[in-house]
């Protein structure tokens, strides 16, 4: 399983969104203000948020059982 961190430090929220408005699973929404991890569990390691995200604050950490 994937592990998704957001670095809300450098994170531009709604003022970026690109990784809301690319990943083809729609793991990212916007939750009051914020980018939130919704559905963690279907990623597909596709890595296409780190590639748009600006600010690189995305993370992924492959967790095994």
């Amino acid at each position: 399983m994937v592990k998704i961190k957001i670095d809300y430090n450098f994170c531009n929220g709604l003022d970026c969104a690109e990784c809301v408005n690319t990943c083809p699973m729609e793991i990212f929404d916007i939750s009051e203000d914020k980018i939130v991890i919704v559905n963690q569990e279907t990623c597909v390691w596709c890595k296409v948020c780190t590639d748009v995200c600006p600010n690189d604050c995305i993370a992924l950490d492959f967790e095994s059982d």
